[in-house]
């Protein structure tokens, strides 16, 4: 086998490498993200659900217009997504937090996503 045959091999070799290497990459940042949108997706179904609850009227088991009293049925909810607690509960907004299963933006720490619930509005923070 010719030199220059042998150094085309080789090339060829490293960019198989190279490429597979990229691709567990990108596999890794597209699990994380994943997680990242079902886990806020989750966190926008409680949030809905903490609205309807400042808006239901005590005699029917609401708020009454407050968030206190809201909870998700337990301290915390978990499911293949992560876990989901409220982290505050105050009259006049919640915080729902929720921790992932894959990792997050460190690469150490899991996916976790902050919604901050108010009468008329949701808004959602990546946190990692």
């Amino acid at each position: 086998m010719g030199s220059q045959q042998l150094l085309l091999l080789i090339v060829g070799v490293l960019m198989v490498g190279l490429m597979i290497s990229v691709g567990i990459i990108m596999f890794g940042d597209n699990a994380s993200a994943s997680n990242r949108d079902a886990v806020a997706s989750e966190l926008a179904t409680y949030a809905s659900k903490a609205q309807v609850y400042y808006r239901k009227p005590r005699c029917l088991g609401g708020g009454g217009g407050s968030f206190q009293g809201f909870s998700l049925g337990a301290p915390s909810v978990s499911n293949l997504n992560g876990v989901f607690t409220i982290s505050s509960n105050t009259p006049s907004q919640a915080t729902i937090e929720g921790v992932g299963v894959e990792r997050g933006f460190d690469q150490v720490n899991p996916v976790k996503v902050a919604v901050d619930v108010r009468p008329d509005s949701i808004f959602t923070t990546e946190l990692n």
